[in-house]
Parts: C-alpha cells; sequence; structure tokens
C-alpha cells in the first residue's frame, strides 16, 4: 500500500426508530443499494463532510451526528484506481417525522457531471431488512445496534 495517495471518505448510518435509511439510483440500478456517502472536501472535516454529503444526497435537513464509528481502509487497485480510500463511518440520527419514501435530487453529483441525480430514498427495519449494501457501505453496520436505544429514546 505505500505510495498509493489516500483519499478520505465519509459514510452515514442515518437512523430513525430503529429503522436505517437507504437509497437506490433510480436511472442506474446496478449501482445497488447504498446509504449516504462521500468525499472530504480540501479542510473540511470528516465530521462537517458526513452532514455536508447526508443533506445533499437526502436532502434531511434535522440530522443529527450521534457518533463516530471509526474508519475502514479499501485498496482500489483492483477496480483500477491506484489508491487507497479511507472510509470514515457515522450513525446520524433523523429527528422529526421524515417522509417514510421519497425522491430527491443530488444536485452536486461527485461523478462531475451537470445533471442531477434522482434517488428514492426510503427506511428498512434494523437488523431485518437491511439489504446487502453496495461498495462494502455496510462494513460497520454492527456497531449502530448497541446505539440504538440511547439515540432515539424520546
Amino acid at each position: 500500500m505505500a505510495g498509493k495517495p489516500t483519499v478520505e471518505k465519509v459514510a452515514a448510518y442515518i437512523t430513525h426508530r430503529g429503522r436505517l435509511l437507504v437509497f437506490r439510483h433510480v436511472a442506474q440500478p446496478e449501482a445497488g443499494i447504498q446509504v449516504p456517502a462521500g468525499t472530504v472536501e480540501p479542510g473540511e472535516t470528516p465530521e462537517a463532510a458526513v452532514l455536508r454529503e447526508a443533506w445533499e444526497e437526502t436532502g434531511l435537513t434535522s440530522l443529527v451526528l450521534n457518533a463516530y464509528l471509526g474508519p475502514r481502509e479499501y485498496d482500489l487497485t483492483d477496480l483500477g484506481l491506484p489508491v487507497i480510500q479511507r472510509r470514515h463511518y457515522f450513525h446520524l440520527v433523523a429527528s422529526g417525522n421524515p417522509p417514510e419514501r421519497w425522491p430527491h435530487f443530488e444536485m452536486s453529483p461527485s461523478d462531475g457531471s451537470a445533471e442531477p441525480i434522482e434517488f428514492e430514498l426510503y427506511w428498512v427495519r434494523i437488523p431485518e431488512e437491511i439489504p446487502e449494501l453496495s461498495g462494502r457501505l455496510g462494513d460497520m453496520l454492527a456497531e449502530i445496534s448497541p446505539l440504538l436505544d440511547s439515540a432515539e429514546a424520546g
């Protein structure tokens, strides 16, 4: 791994009343089921990045950062990218009464395209309804279970 640049990323496990927020790309179902995630911008902390990415990809404004779950590193050489991706995982809680299912358009896609990307967002029960998440986004899911009762009380 020596000599490869490291790209800082974030991923958000957003929960509400014992459920996890997931989404699919409407125009690209082959992208799989995901959770909000993205790149840490220059000068940005991972905490600020996860809140920004979560808002950009969901439109939810009442998100509370509950816990930092830790980092994981991925060597992306096998995918044709000679980089190490360091992904910082966070648990966020949606307060208020978010919709059950809704469309949202990401207006600043990370792929550089000019067109907004449509996502279909929805909640799944933890743990029984959680689908396999693409891109190893599910690697830290087990870490949120002990946090749910205290974070979502009230």
